[in-house]
């Protein structure tokens, strides 16, 4: 029982730092998820959209995170210093879920065939970047998946669209995408896509608020 006593308050200041860790972990998903699932008024409200992509790839880590078939898909974030924008926030990071989930869904699809050791050589990967333009900021998302062909490219917002298997897509994560981006917030979402390289999202938001004439 000495014994027993001893390893157990060698083993407490680990334990302790653990518990801290796991406690700092659980603040941090409490957060995201507020952030996440926010409410919006009926008027835009100022957002920091980086806390809305870092959140939306929190709620995303189950997804991310390595498995059997392959190692964990890296996100890498280059982000401008942006000031806050006027928007819905609810319906920015339920775009930003969209795009994010397609692009894991591209890489999972990019990896039949290959094996564990080959993707790790190639890592999949997914880079988020902000910028600047004017009284607009654009947000990239890409990916180095399969790519899409041209006709693909030509569909991808259409609603009811999708190359995914029976029950594996609705087709309508991209088009509501779009349609918030564009209706909501008087902004654009492009696709750029070349096939055994990657896609690209590019969205670009006004600053301030806008409404359509």
């Amino acid at each position: 029982e000495e014994i027993d006593l001893e390893y157990s308050l060698e083993d407490l200041p680990k334990m302790i730092d653990s518990m801290m860790i796991a406690c700092d972990r659980l603040k941090n998903i409490s957060t995201s998820l507020r952030t996440f699932s926010r409410a919006d008024q009926d008027y835009k409200v100022s957002f920091n959209i980086h806390q809305g992509i870092d959140s939306t790839i929190l709620i995303l880590k189950h997804r991310l995170k390595a498995n059997e078939q392959r190692p964990e898909i890296e996100v890498i974030t280059n982000y401008d210093n942006l000031p806050q924008i006027e928007c819905f926030p609810g319906q920015l990071n339920q775009v930003f879920m969209n795009i994010l989930a397609n692009a894991i869904d591209a890489l999972d699809e990019s990896n039949t065939g290959r094996s564990f050791r080959e993707i790790k050589a190639n890592p999949n990967r997914i880079i988020i970047t902000t910028s600047l333009k004017d009284k607009q900021v654009e947000v990239k998302i890409a990916d180095n998946g399969q790519g899409m062909s041209e006709s693909v490219k030509q569909k991808v917002f259409d609603h009811l669209f999708t190359t995914k298997g029976v029950g594996k897509g609705t087709g309508l994560g991209l088009a509501i995408a779009q349609s918030i981006v564009i209706e909501k917030h008087c902004g654009t979402l492009d696709v750029n896509s070349t096939p055994d390289v990657g896609t690209e999202f590019v969205i670009t938001l006004p600053i301030l608020a806008q409404t359509h004439s």
